[in-house]
This record gives structure tokens, C-alpha cells and sequence, in this order.
């Protein structure tokens, strides 16, 4: 057995190893079965020191209902990868949180997407979420043209070819007005905090300066918009889908920290369509975990600003000025551990 396993297994014993409490015979030979074929409920992958609340308040709630868990870390990666290859460990369910921009990771990525497509029914690998869907949903101008065909509000937009394709830009006078000044221009696929992002571009040199920043992507000018004001608050909003919920949250553009939304605020304030937008969002980016921004203008309607966040940061906001409210993040935890138990047991 390699030290990778071994050290997970001291962490993340099977419950019926860590509690003294007495499991029915069917619960016993159930578990045992579970530490003789190395078969967890919940692989955890993470790479971003900022996640280990996060992946902390995962276990607990995991291990809280009889579900095994397995940390990948650099510290086990290639030896986790191995054993998978040849099938010495086995997964129902992963959340990947690394290799998305960790190429290190990508292996795992690789032999876990074969064994989601593989595995008997019975026995089917849950990844969170799928990678094909994430690939798809980070594409903001992939985004952009469904959320059109689909009837939700977005910004005035313009979608440029890669640099690399075609270096002039066909773009006219006229349709660079109707951006209006400043507008933003974004990369369509290099995502995360904001990489890539032009917030305050005024002309047409900046779009061809920033087009060659990311020279085989795709990029979006788009107009500015400005919320109204719901009280003493800017009516910018980060909303969560997580495994069939919705949780809206204030979140200030400017500052970037969040305020719970109460049931009172969102009645008071007419803002049940946040929650139905990012249903609809959900339809069309197939996720079953993912955050988006809305904003309400003055005249009332809701706009789309930023389409699909496919990785969230799950910071705790008692831990960082900017950090999600803790109350969020453990619901969402909760509806985490409910899907995969649901998985687990159906």
C-alpha cells in the first residue's frame, strides 16, 4: 500500500473505525467491505490553501452521515493516480477543486472522467461537476449567445475572434458607441478573479492592446452596467445554485464583500427573480454547483453580468473580510453531502 493511502486512511477512517458507537451487522459487513475493496463515497481534490475550511466543513458533514472521504493533495496526487489506474481505490463521488487551473492535476482529471464513463450503473462515479459541462460553462461567449436564445437579459455585447485567428478587429465606430464609455472587455474562457479583465476601457486601442494579452481567446466588450440602489445597498447580487437550492446574496461590485439576503429583504424588495434566473441559468449550464451576478437596474429588470462561475471561492467570511457569509457556505455544504448521499444510497 503506498503512503499516500495509508496517510488518508489514518486522517479519514470509515466511521464504523472512528465512532464507539455499536452498527448493526448489515452496517458492519457493509463498511468492512467498503476498507477491503478501498471504495470511498467522497473524494475531495484541492490545491488552494484558502479551501481548507471548506473542505473541512465537507468532511464533518460527510463523516456526520456515515460517509467515507478521501483527500487529494500534491502530497499523494501521482499515487492516488496510480492506484486508480489500477483500480486499487475506487470513488462514488469527487468535487475537483484543482485542476481546473493546476496542470498537475489534470491527470487525475483524465483517469477520473474514464472511470465516470466506465463504471457499471450500479456502481456510477458522481463527479461534481462533470468536466465536459465545466468546459462549456466557462465559455463566456458560448454563454452569452444561449442566454440570448433563452430570453435572459444580459449587457450590450460584442464577441471578437482570437487575436491568433484574425488580428483586425472588425469592429465600426458605430457599434463601439453603442458600448458606451467605459466599457469592459473580458477574455471569454481565461476566467478566475478577474484574469484577463479590462474594467475601464475607453477606445478602440484598447480593445486591440488587450486582445493580445490572451491571443487564442475569444473576447467580449461589453457595456458597463450600473445597479440601482435597494435601500443603503447597490442591488448587485452573487447568486448560488447548489444541488436544486438557490441562495442570493448581496455582493458589492466595488468592495466585493457579501451581506446575507433575508427572506424579508427579498419580498420587501421584489426579488424573487433572482432565484428563478439562476434556475434558468442552470438549465442551460447543466451544473450542480456554480454561482452568477445579477444586477437589478433602476427601471426594475435584472440583468446577467457575470454568466457562470464554475468554481466558487468558498472563503468563510469569518475568516476573511471578503469571504462568503459562514452561513451560506454551510448550506451549501449541506446540500453537497445530501446529493452525494443521495448517490450513494439510490
Amino acid at each position: 500500500m503506498s503512503r499516500g493511502l495509508i496517510y488518508i486512511m489514518m486522517l479519514h477512517p470509515p466511521p464504523c473505525l472512528k465512532s464507539r458507537k455499536k452498527v448493526s451487522c448489515d452496517q458492519s459487513t457493509y463498511y468492512q467491505s467498503i476498507v477491503e475493496s478501498r471504495l470511498y463515497h467522497l473524494a475531495l481534490a484541492w490545491n488552494w490553501r484558502h479551501d481548507e475550511d471548506f473542505i473541512r466543513l465537507i468532511e464533518e458533514a460527510a463523516h456526520a452521515r456515515q460517509l467515507t472521504t478521501y483527500l487529494i493533495g500534491q502530497h499523494n496526487l501521482d499515487d492516488t493516480v496510480d492506484l486508480l489506474r489500477q483500480r486499487r481505490i475506487e470513488f462514488r463521488a469527487v468535487l475537483d477543486r484543482a485542476s481546473d487551473e493546476d496542470e498537475r492535476f489534470q491527470s487525475l482529471a483524465h483517469v477520473l472522467a474514464r472511470h465516470s464513463a466506465t463504471v457499471d450503473s450500479s456502481r456510477q462515479l458522481l463527479i461534481i461537476n462533470p468536466y465536459d459541462r465545466l468546459k462549456r460553462a466557462s465559455d463566456k461567449a458560448a454563454m452569452h449567445l444561449e442566454f440570448l436564445s433563452r430570453g435572459l437579459a444580459v449587457p450590450y455585447t460584442i464577441i471578437t475572434s482570437p487575436y491568433a485567428h484574425k488580428r483586425e478587429v472588425e469592429l465600426s465606430l458605430t457599434e463601439l458607441a453603442k458600448l458606451g464609455r467605459p466599457f469592459i472587455i473580458k477574455p471569454a474562457n481565461t476566467t478566475g478573479g478577474g484574469i484577463g479583465v479590462v474594467m475601464g476601457a475607453e477606445s478602440l486601442k484598447d480593445v486591440i492592446e488587450t486582445r493580445q494579452h490572451h491571443k487564442n481567446d475569444k473576447y467580449l466588450l461589453q457595456e458597463k452596467v450600473n445597479p440601482t440602489s435597494l435601500g443603503e445597498k447597490r442591488a448587485w447580487f452573487r447568486v448560488f445554485y447548489a444541488f436544486g437550492s438557490t441562495i442570493p446574496c448581496w455582493w458589492d461590485d466595488q468592495t466585493h464583500v457579501y451581506d446575507l439576503l433575508t427572506t424579508e429583504e427579498e419580498r420587501s424588495f421584489k426579488l424573487t427573480p433572482l432565484r428563478s434566473t439562476a434556475q434558468m441559468i442552470q438549465e442551460i449550464c447543466r451544473l450542480d454547483f456554480f454561482s452568477t451576478e445579477i444586477v437589478c437596474l433602476p427601471n426594475g429588470k435584472f440583468v446577467v453580468v457575470d454568466y457562470v462561475n464554475e468554481m466558487c471561492d468558498m472563503r468563510l467570511r469569518s475568516r476573511s473580510a471578503d469571504g462568503v457569509p459562514d452561513a451560506v457556505v454551510q448550506s451549501i455544504v449541506d446540500s453537497l453531502v445530501d446529493f452525494v448521499h443521495r448517490h450513494v444510497t439510490e
